[in-house]
């Protein structure tokens, strides 16, 4: 007799096996075919911890994950960890890839590992469905599979060229939260054009938070209906065994800080961030009125209106963005008009760019930040483009940088040299100015690093896999609103403003008081007379007009 295994393995069917079927079977075959809840119940076979393979028992919520996997083409799902969420995706994929001839599936994982064990998950799945159920195996590796109905599945890491140039029916996104934001954009730039060109075509993303980034922005315009996707949210109480007890001992083994991101899925469970989260969870990014070439615009220039523009620079290099924000001063609270950030535009090109936006801003007052080739991109505004509202800073002894508008007098430069001192003004300036709402901040990819940006040490950086050239831009211009120079601009002394607000505040929530008599003073004491001739008494204090 033929050997009808794949390579040896007695689990797997090779192709073009003949298989004979009962009229059970075919039925069988259908109803399969047609619900895949029930294929999964009944047929899908996983490895638990304390029993070893055992049927899937789903629980509710993974039910009604399924459906709406089938019934929907978009959809993100935002879930605690431990919670089955990546067992139920491969239990329906398989089904997706059995009955289905001549699809691609792709599994992407923020890590390659990550993917290729999801895989293997399927591939054990598979390994014990019945033969009849099972499609002759083509090919069968750590990395992909085949099968004789033209179906194939393959396992990468997340990133812009992992499914370049195939075509996809479904991909699904694990752990998307974790992939870094420039890989994330790079993916969805060059990858959903061939997904939404098909009319059946899926892309399920499941992950745990990890910051506000495009997982959170994802996850948000699902929420408030401004994309396709439908959001699948899970609590971790709806997990059989999990309730106070296990959360209490979860947290007395972790942290509560892990505890809310991990299981609560907060997406800012970080307590170290620069903003505080409160404040981070209440900033609403809104769509630019106008996109174009890494330039989103937020306001229009307005008539008579200051406007000032600071600048980060890179040296378009790929790792870190080169970026400016256009701040509109005219009055507070100050808000953010206009943003560029782009990682690839060399700093030869950079001048050219903040050139042409701070002119369209009333030619807006320019600071740039020279540690680098930043004092490259500021002598070419200054000399080459003879850019009029430069800003420039002197070394002015024990007082370290002053801002003015021309060389006034000690060790002048073009720009801002951003030195230790620099930067903790700058971000302590700057955590005061959003926290009190004096600066408005709507742009995503600004909170998004804002809600990275942490301590590390004495200073605040980004976090691990992050960027803060944004935050960058912010924290320079947080620096200058303490600047006389920038006062003189603009008429407007915030730590004055703000100083003058808080002691308003302090005398409204001062309650009235009196003093308490102990028995020990002078029984003569019954009124008295204040420096403005006003009687009252020491008792109750009770003015004379109340008498």
């Amino acid at each position: 007799m033929a050997d009808v295994t794949y390579l040896g393995n007695p689990n797997l069917k090779r192709a073009n096996v003949q298989q004979e079927w009962t009229k059970k079977q075919l039925l069988e075959y259908k109803r399969c075919m047609e619900d895949p809840l029930y294929f999964i119940q009944t047929y899908v076979r996983i490895v638990s911890l304390d029993e070893g393979l055992v049927p899937f028992k789903m629980y509710p919520f993974q039910k009604e994950m399924v459906g709406t996997f089938h019934n929907n083409r978009f959809t993100i799902c935002k879930l605690p960890r431990q919670s089955g969420k990546s067992t139920v995706m491969v239990s329906y994929l398989l089904h997706y890839a059995l009955f289905n001839p001549s699809v691609n599936i792709a599994i992407l994982a923020n890590k390659a590992a990550t993917a290729r064990d999801l895989l293997g998950r399927l591939q054990l799945a598979y390994e014990h469905l019945p033969k009849w159920l099972q499609q002759g195996v083509m090919s069968w590796n750590k990395g992909s599979l085949e099968l004789e109905n033209g179906s194939k599945i393959l396992a990468s890491s997340t990133s812009a060229s992992a499914v370049r140039g195939g075509s996809y029916n479904i991909i699904f996104l694990d752990e998307f939260a974790y992939v870094p934001s420039n890989v994330a954009e790079q993916f969805f730039s060059s990858v959903y054009p061939t997904i939404s060109s098909g009319k059946s075509t899926k892309v399920m993303i499941v992950s745990t938070p990890h910051g506000m980034n495009m997982f959170y922005k994802i996850w948000t315009d699902a929420e408030e209906k401004r994309n396709s996707y439908i959001p699948i949210e899970v609590h971790w109480s709806e997990v059989p065994g999990r309730d106070e007890k296990w959360k209490k001992e979860t947290i007395a083994n972790t942290s509560e800080q892990q505890f809310n991101t991990e299981f609560e899925c907060e997406f800012l469970g970080s307590i170290d961030t620069l903003i505080s989260p409160s404040t981070l969870r209440r900033l609403a990014y809104r769509t630019p009125i106008q996109s174009n070439a890494n330039l989103d615009i937020y306001e229009k220039p307005i008539e008579d209106h200051t406007y000032l523009l600071t600048a980060d620079v890179s040296r378009g290099t790929s790792n870190d963005y080169s970026a400016f924000i256009v701040f509109d001063v005219t009055s507070v609270p100050y808000r953010m008009v206009a943003k560029f950030r782009d990682n690839e535009i060399k700093p030869l090109l950079f001048p050219q760019r903040i050139h042409q936006v701070a002119k369209a801003y009333n030619t807006a007052f320019v600071l740039i930040e020279v540690n680098d080739i930043g004092e490259q991109v500021a002598n070419a505004m200054q000399y080459d483009m003879e850019y009029d509202n430069m800003i420039m800073a002197s070394m002015r002894g024990r007082a370290g940088q002053i801002l003015g508008g021309g060389f006034s007098g000690g060790r002048a430069q073009l720009g801002v040299r951003t030195t230790k001192a620099v930067k903790k003004i700058g971000c302590s300036n700057l955590k005061q100015l959003v926290e009190d709402n004096k600066l408005i901040v709507e742009d995503f990819d600004t909170i998004n690093e804002l809600s990275t940006f942490i301590v590390k040490g004495s200073s605040h950086e980004a976090d691990d896999g992050c960027n803060d050239d944004m935050v960058a831009c912010l924290f320079i211009f947080g620096w200058c609103t303490d600047q006389t120079y920038f006062k003189e601009l603009t008429n407007n002394d915030i730590r004055e403003q703000m100083y003058r607000e808080s002691q308003d505040q302090l005398e409204q929530d001062m309650a009235p008081f009196g003093f308490v008599i102990n028995g020990l003073e002078d029984d003569n004491i019954g009124t008295a007379v204040d420096e403005y001739g006003t009687r009252w008494s020491p008792i109750v204090r009770t003015y004379e007009s109340d008498w």
